[in-house]
C-alpha cells in the first residue's frame, strides 16, 4: 500500500482511479481496460505532481525527506556497488546496526561505503535504532577511514538520520566525543570523501560523516543543525510553528547550495525519489562518478588541502573579507592584524580570530 503525505490527496485520489481502470473486473458492468481514460488521467496526474512539487514550502519538503517510501542507504548500497563486504564493531564496545559499513567495487573501483540505515519497515526501524547511530557507530567508521586512508581507498558516505541518539547510555559512552573524533577524522584524510545527503541531515549525527571534499543532497533531502519541531519548540515554545522554524533554517538543498554549504543537487523524479527508485538511482550513480573522476589526478595532499579549504570558506562570502578567494590558507596578514587591532572596540575580536586560527591549525597538523 502506497503511504501519502498530506499535501497529496488529489494524487491519491488520481492514483486509486487509474489502478481501478487498470483492473476493470472489480467494477461491475466493464469487461476491459480503458486505454484512453486511463492515458487522461495519468496525464492529468503527471501535470498534478509538476504543480504540487514545483511549490512546495520548507516543511513540505521535511516531510518528503522523511517519507515512509524512500529508498535509504541499504537499497543504494545493494544497487550501486558489487562485492560488498559488511565489517562491523568497534573493538572497544560493539557493533552498531544503525549505520552499515563495509568495502566494495563501484564500476572497477575499491571504495569504502558508509550508509545510515532508517530502516524499511517496523521490525528493522527497530533494529537499526531509526536510523540514530550511538557512540560505537561512529567508533566503528573512525577506524574504517583510518583504514581506506592507509589503503588509499576513496569513501562514500550515504548520511540519512534525524540526529545522533540522544539516550543516557550513549552520552555515558562518549556520544560528543565520538563525533568529534569522527570530524575531525574525515578532516584527515588524505584521499577523496564523497558524502550523499539522501533524506534527512541531521544535526552532529550527520556532520560527523559529512565532512567531505563533496557534499551532495538529493532534490528533496533536508540538512541542518536541528529539526524543525526542535528549532520552534526552543525558540518559539510552541512545536507547531515548524513552518516558521524551517523555512529560517535554510535547510533545503536550493538554500544550502546557495550558501556553499553543499556542492551539487541532484535531481529526484517528479514527486519525490519513492515514485521511481531505479531513476534516482542511476542519477545518484551518475553523480558520485562525475565527482570521483574530479580527484583522480589528485595529490594526497591536494586532496587534503582541497577540503580544508572547502570548509575554511564557508559563510566568508558575505563577511568581513572581500576576497574570500584568497582565503585558501589559515595564515593571516599582519596588516589584517594590524587594522584588527586598532579599534579597540574590535579587539576582542581579534582575540577570538587568534583562538579560532590556532585550534584550526591544531586540527590540520
Amino acid at each position: 500500500m502506497k503511504n501519502y503525505l498530506n499535501f497529496e490527496t488529489d494524487i491519491k485520489t488520481l492514483e486509486n482511479e487509474v489502478e481501478k481502470l487498470k483492473d476493470p473486473y472489480n467494477l461491475s458492468g466493464l469487461s476491459k481496460v480503458d486505454t484512453q481514460k486511463i492515458s487522461q488521467i495519468q496525464n492529468e496526474l503527471d501535470e498534478k505532481l509538476k504543480s504540487i512539487y514545483s511549490k512546495l514550502d520548507a516543511w513540505q519538503i521535511t516531510m518528503v525527506a522523511r517519507h515512509e517510501d524512500r529508498p535509504r542507504s541499504k537499497y543504494f548500497i545493494d544497487n550501486l556497488f558489487e562485492d560488498f563486504i559488511p565489517l562491523s564493531g568497534d573493538r572497544y564496545y560493539g557493533e552498531d546496526k544503525s549505520v552499515i559499513t563495509g568495502f566494495a567495487k563501484f564500476n572497477g573501483l575499491s571504495v569504502l561505503v558508509i550508509g545510515q540505515e532508517k530502516g524499511d519497515n517496523l521490525e528493522s526501524r527497530i533494529k537499526s535504532n531509526f536510523g540514530m547511530m550511538r557512540p560505537e557507530g561512529y567508533r566503528k567508521t573512525i577506524r574504517l577511514m583510518k583504514l581506506a586512508d592507509k589503503f588509499k581507498i576513496p569513501i562514500i558516505s550515504f548520511i540519512d538520520t534525524p540526529g545522533a541518539y540522544p539516550g543516557v547510555g550513549a552520552e555515558e559512552r562518549g556520544q560528543a566525543e565520538a563525533i568529534a573524533k569522527s570530524i575531525e577524522c574525515s578532516m584527515k584524510l588524505k584521499v577523496p570523501t564523497l558524502a550523499v545527503i539522501i533524506g534527512e541531515g541531521g544535526s552532529g549525527g550527520a556532520i560527523a560523516l559529512a565532512s567531505s571534499n563533496k557534499v551532495m543532497m538529493l532534490e528533496n533531502a533536508i540538512y541542518s543543525v536541528i529539526s524543525p519541531e526542535g528549532c520552534a519548540t526552543i525558540l518559539w515554545r510552541d512545536p507547531k510553528k515548524m513552518l516558521d522554524a524551517a523555512r529560517a533554517m535554510k535547510l533545503s538543498a536550493k538554500d544550502l547550495l546557495e550558501l556553499q554549504i553543499i556542492d551539487e543537487i541532484i535531481s529526484e523524479p517528479i514527486g519525490g525519489a519513492h515514485r521511481d527508485k531505479a531513476l534516482i538511482c542511476q542519477n545518484v550513480k551518475d553523480s558520485i562518478m562525475k565527482n570521483l573522476d574530479l580527484f583522480k589526478d589528485m595529490t594526497a595532499e591536494e586532496i587534503l588541502n582541497d577540503r580544508k579549504n572547502k570548509f575554511l570558506n564557508i559563510g566568508r562570502s558575505k563577511g568581513f573579507e572581500k576576497n574570500p578567494e584568497k582565503l585558501n590558507s589559515l595564515k593571516l596578514s599582519l596588516k589584517s592584524f594590524n587594522q584588527i587591532l586598532k579599534s579597540k572596540k574590535n579587539f576582542l575580536l581579534g582575540i577570538t580570530i587568534i583562538i579560532i586560527l590556532i585550534s584550526s591549525i591544531i586540527v590540520f597538523l
